[in-house]
């Protein structure tokens, strides 16, 4: 007799946002994706009510702000990718900044453990006004609890477009053990992405350049600025993080959860 094949349970969520300059204009949440908006603070904290992401787990996030209004999605905590059995998680992002609207996409660190796997794809389309500054930042394993990753999976797809016009494009991948040469992470485990549109982006070059000292690199050119950083632990990344993301939030404070 045949053994039916195991069915693990998976875990999902979607979240539906807008924003605009008086409130919620639409919201609706599905199974472990929650949403918090803090009276009076123009901010959404996204909250996975599942503990985690494991292989097969499906998220998606559709956010927007309305003309004219201000909004910064984060967080309630760092999110993490549990070993895979098989599948990969999936993450999908999508992001839309209308006329005049200031949108900034600051969740906390992913943290990969070993035999993790995580696909996502973050889409963000703007409006030719809009101001956009978002980060993704990835820990392999927290050094303090002794952890080690000796192999994973992350797929990381980014496409960003302004006026309908593709602006930036980016993909990341790898599997196996963790990159580990002089021209990717070498020993560190912590590493952050980092992208602003804005017609002030080349002003703010030399900022971020002295934030992130010798823990990554950051170019301007066109409207937008890109940063990357790396660190040997996630405290590590975070002192750098903070004060470039601090300089490039266009005078506005970073989430109160970035500090806990």
């Amino acid at each position: 007799m045949t053994a039916e094949p195991v069915r693990h349970q998976r875990s999902e969520g979607s979240i539906h946002l807008s924003m605009g300059p008086r409130g919620i204009v639409r919201l609706r949440e599905a199974h472990a994706a929650k949403v918090r908006i803090p009276f009076g603070v123009p901010e959404a904290i996204l909250i996975n009510t599942g503990g985690g992401l494991a292989g097969g787990d499906r998220f998606s996030f559709d956010i927007t702000a309305d003309a004219d209004t201000t909004l910064t999605v984060t967080s309630q905590t760092a999110e993490r990718v549990y070993r895979s059995l098989g599948p990969s998680a999936q993450v999908d992002v999508t992001l839309s900044a209308r006329d005049g609207a200031r949108l900034m996409w600051l969740p906390q660190e992913t943290i990969l453990f070993d035999g993790a796997a995580l696909s996502r794809k973050i889409s963000a389309d703007l409006a030719v006004s809009a101001r956009f500054l978002a980060v993704e930042s990835v820990i392999l394993g927290r050094e303090a609890m002794g952890e080690s990753v000796q192999e994973a999976q992350l797929t990381d797809h980014w496409r960003i477009r302004q006026g309908g016009k593709l602006i930036f494009a980016d993909d990341l991948a790898f599997a196996g053990a963790p990159p580990a040469t002089p021209a990717t992470l070498g020993t560190k485990r912590a590493f952050a992405t980092v992208v602003l549109v804005a017609p002030e982006a080349e002003d703010l070059l030399d900022g971020v350049r002295a934030a992130i000292g010798e823990r990554g690199a950051a170019s301007a050119w066109s409207g937008k600025l890109v940063a990357r950083l790396i660190a040997t632990d996630g405290f590590g990344l975070r002192k750098s993080l903070i004060p470039a993301l601090t300089a490039l939030a266009g005078g506005g404070d970073l989430p109160k959860t970035w500090s806990f």
